[in-house]
């Protein structure tokens, strides 16, 4: 059973309706882009800024090793009747089923299906996830990149190694959450690292925390990054984006709608950690007076997908 729902669309020969309606009127030509900048056939986007250098700068920021989650917990619906995706973004993003095998030994055994791009699960875009003028990063035309079968160019399957460098957290909601419908800049940003008294770097993941649940409600129209701040990610070299804010729903502006799913992704090659539970972080960086830290990311070792759930860790 094919099931189309508000977060994403599970039919797999409907690439372009992913095109034109999606991309705004924003001139691709006046974006930030990094199409081009590592060759052709890249498929590291921004992570190729994660140098050595960068590297021992985050594991320099691991003292003590205490550790932190940055991974939602999710809970699976049973699956009972044959495998189905979620119709709505309540819906459990897993489903389980416990298997008895017998032989050679008595043991038990899990049966899951998960959705991976999914607003309840902690999960990590590849870059042939999202599509910008029919093309996926670094200008791949989409058809060539993703099939039905899986994804050829852009999938995770480029970060088996593991990430690992320097994060820095912004908290935007140190003092309550960020306002209805606020439109992150880069000057918020700058105002978070003038007050935590730290600086990004070339090759740092940027973690953002902004104190609402991602999940889009219509009624209350949720914060987002604005191209602005993706502009001011690229000047800094982030490398890898994580938070509890993504793109606003609805769109903050028409003009340039979802400009982390629609710029940074697709132009820029920048990986995005969708719906991180960023709350314990700022609680610990608050305690410890200190908001670096060492990023890694572990993503399994599976061919041809386009995301899959994560559990980053912050190490202190």
């Amino acid at each position: 059973m094919v099931t189309e729902f508000g977060f994403c669309n599970l039919n797999p020969i409907r690439f372009g309706a992913m095109d034109a309606s999606h991309t705004g009127t924003s001139n691709s030509e006046d974006l930030p882009s990094n199409w081009g900048r590592w060759g052709e056939d890249d498929q590291l986007g921004t992570l190729n800024l994660i140098t050595a250098e960068a590297r021992a700068r985050g594991a320099a920021e691991a003292r003590t090793g205490r550790t932190v989650s940055l991974a939602v917990p999710v809970r699976p619906a049973p699956l009972i009747s044959g495998p189905f995706a979620p119709s709505t973004q309540d819906a459990s993003p897993v489903q389980q089923m416990m298997v008895y095998v017998g032989s050679p030994a008595p043991a038990m055994a899990d049966v899951m299906l998960v959705t991976n791009h999914h607003p309840r699960s902690t999960h990590l875009d590849a870059l042939g996830h999202a599509i910008r003028d029919g093309r996926v990063y670094p200008g791949r035309p989409v058809d060539e990149a993703v099939t039905p079968a899986g994804a050829r160019h852009g999938s995770t399957t480029a970060f088996a190694a593991g990430l690992a460098t320097r994060g820095i957290l912004l908290d935007l909601a140190a003092d309550g959450p960020l306002p209805s419908g606020h439109a992150v800049t880069a000057r918020d940003l700058e105002a978070a690292e003038e007050r935590q008294r730290v600086r990004l770097e070339s090759g740092d993941a940027l973690v953002v925390r902004c104190g609402w649940p991602m999940t889009p409600d219509p009624e209350r129209p949720m914060p987002g990054m604005s191209l602005d701040a993706v502009r001011w990610m690229h000047r800094r070299g982030v490398s890898l984006y994580a938070g509890d804010i993504g793109d606003a729903h609805p769109d903050l502006d028409p003009a340039c709608p979802l400009p982390l799913h629609r710029v940074a992704l697709p132009m820029m090659g920048l990986p995005l950690i969708d719906a991180a539970e960023v709350d314990e972080l700022a609680a610990v960086c608050a305690e410890l007076g200190r908001y670096a830290f060492l990023l890694t990311v572990a993503p399994p070792r599976i061919h041809g997908l386009t995301g899959v759930p994560v559990n980053p860790l912050a190490v202190f």
